[in-house]
């Protein structure tokens, strides 16, 4: 193929194309999962539908550019197929209960339970109770498919051989065995450096664990926060914190899981980030303000409340609490250098993970 010159446009004359909120109403969900239930399964076992925002497209449909929501649905007895692939997952129970079996691990879980896949690990779900079981899967894969390098096995081997494991290692040298005979080096007075290919290809592995997060344990925390009253000025939630992603503040190193309590009739104030977030209702009821239009929203509503830099907030009506669980794509951005963050509307973004970051007024709240 022959390429070709397109002209190039000043980056002020690029319009960004902003996806619109969408809200998946609790009706509509339940709707889905009747359907899929009554469905004949797969052979893989496999129950599944994407939640789809108007605006994607192939490849990499999804509910925001880079993010899939999939709705994932087991009948009493049934299990999924083993399979792998190179996005990350995280994953939510908002029914039922059951197994996952993620590497060499077991995960029991219930309603409203939070736990994540690794890339590249074998998993499959089982259900083994008398109910129904639903989840929500969020994976990174449109992002992959849009650069066309998500790879999926169906078939994975389902135990690896550790002695192998350690002979190929050997057969790779000392390099691979991270005993490297050439080093990385500075070139000149501005720090910049130069990296052998021995250290290039063998960079230094970090474990990426299995992790569960049961609502029973996470509730019990984050129900103290409403102790912070109305003079509080951030948010009151807990991030799902996995330690591989370090300073990307991640459940997996393209996602963050937030669950949030909102006490009735907090109203969060106007803020904007080039990260996308992606929410699920699960108590109460409540609206967002999006771009300047209202969105009102119950228990059991799935929504897109927040498309890249588009200035946005939450509210929680009088009476119950609001609980949500949010995915947002923080942790990419903060490894992209590319999340600008605008916590107060009358100051100016900061450029997170590179520059200072915000302060909240919890310490004189708390006194």
């Amino acid at each position: 193929m022959k390429g070709r010159f397109v002209e190039a446009p000043t980056p002020k004359a690029i319009r960004q194309s902003q996806w619109e909120p969408a809200v998946f109403r609790s009706g509509e969900i339940d709707e889905e999962i009747g359907r899929l239930a009554a469905s004949v399964a797969p052979d893989d076992g496999r129950r599944e539908a994407i939640f789809a925002h108007p605006s994607s497209s192939t490849p990499g449909i999804g509910l925001a550019p880079g993010i899939r929501v999939t709705l994932c649905v087991l009948e009493p007895g049934e299990r999924t197929a083993p399979i792998r692939h190179n996005s990350t997952m995280v994953q939510f129970c908002i029914r039922g209960g059951g197994t996952a079996v993620v590497g060499d691990q077991q995960i029991e879980f219930e309603p409203y339970d939070v736990w994540n896949i690794p890339s590249y690990t074998t998993y499959w779900h089982i259900n083994d109770t008398p109910d129904r079981q639903v989840r929500l899967s969020y994976s990174n894969a449109p992002l992959l498919e849009k650069m066309g390098v998500h790879i999926v096995e169906e078939t994975p081997q389902l135990a690896a051989d550790p002695d192998a494991a350690l002979d190929d290692r050997d057969e790779l040298g000392d390099a691979a065995a991270g005993r490297h005979p050439f080093g990385t080096f500075e070139l000149n007075e501005s720090r910049a450096m130069l990296m052998p290919y021995e250290l290039l290809i063998a960079p230094p592995p970090v474990e990426s664990p299995v992790l569960h997060w049961p609502w029973k344990e996470v509730k019990h925390h984050l129900d103290q926060l409403d102790a912070l009253g109305s003079e509080y000025g951030g948010r009151r939630l807990y991030l799902l914190y996995n330690p591989m992603t370090g300073r990307t503040n991640g459940t997996t190193p393209s996602f963050f899981a937030t669950i949030t309590i909102r006490p009735p009739g907090i109203v969060d104030r106007p803020h904007r980030h080039v990260s996308a977030a992606i929410n699920y209702f699960f108590h109460g009821t409540g609206s967002s303000r999006v771009a300047g239009r209202r969105y009102t929203w119950e228990a059991g509503d799935l929504m897109f409340t927040a498309p890249g830099w588009a200035i946005h907030n939450h509210a929680s009506d009088d009476g119950s609490p609001v609980y949500e669980l949010t995915i947002q794509d923080q942790p990419l951005h903060i490894a992209t250098e590319s999340l600008l963050w605008q916590e107060d509307l009358k100051h100016s973004a900061v450029l997170l993970g590179s520059q200072p970051g915000f302060a909240t007024n919890r310490a004189q709240v708390l006194g």
